[in-house]
């Protein structure tokens, strides 16, 4: 026997995809959308499974609990950006070097693959300069919704390793209407 559990999560973020093109054949204009900044209303579902129960469960729901207390500290109404988006040295532009590329030693880099601006360099900036950063994480892949729920299924699975628990899969939705499922590889 298989069991599976799974447990939703909500959070709101902002995004650029900027390598967005269509095809206007299929997607009836050209319009492209997604490449202007712009935020949406997530939700995650991660699926747990295992082959064998522990005192009658997969896991105990509340082991997810490190995971929402991560995801409301970490994205939830954050601007996600790409570092090699065109326009990273516009947005973060008190976080990059002569060249306009992102100066590594201005940021804190998270175990879970983002970075974050060191908001102590903006002693004696304006308030706004503040209000501006300290909602950017930064990441080194387009954030759509495949890329970004490959990389929550990364986080979680190494983190519920130690409990024996299989990450089988993570679904995401962008919108109501738009989903992407992750499944995972080693389940």
């Amino acid at each position: 026997m298989k069991w599976t559990i799974d447990k939703a999560f909500d959070f709101c973020y902002g995004h650029r995809v900027w390598s967005q093109s269509l095809e206007k054949e299929y997607s009836l204009d050209e319009c492209l959308m997604c490449r202007h900044l712009h935020g949406h209303q997530g939700r995650l579902k991660i699926f747990l499974s295992a082959d064998t129960l522990k005192k009658g469960m997969v896991t105990d729901f509340k082991h997810l609990n490190w995971f929402k207390a991560w995801l409301d500290a970490t994205l939830d109404h954050k601007f996600i950006l790409d570092r090699n988006d065109p326009l990273f040295s516009d947005l973060m532009s008190h976080y990059c070097n002569s060249a306009g590329i992102m100066d590594e030693e201005k940021f804190v880099r998270h175990n879970e693959g983002h970075w974050t601006p060191r908001l102590e360099l903006l002693e004696g900036k304006p308030d706004a300069l503040l209000e501006k950063y300290e909602g950017m994480v930064v990441v080194d892949f387009i954030p759509t919704s495949e890329r970004l729920t490959s990389w929550i299924l990364q986080i979680v699975r190494k983190r519920m390793e130690p409990l024996d628990v299989r990450v089988e899969a993570v679904e995401f939705w962008e919108t109501p209407k738009s989903h992407c499922r992750v499944e995972s590889s080693l389940s």
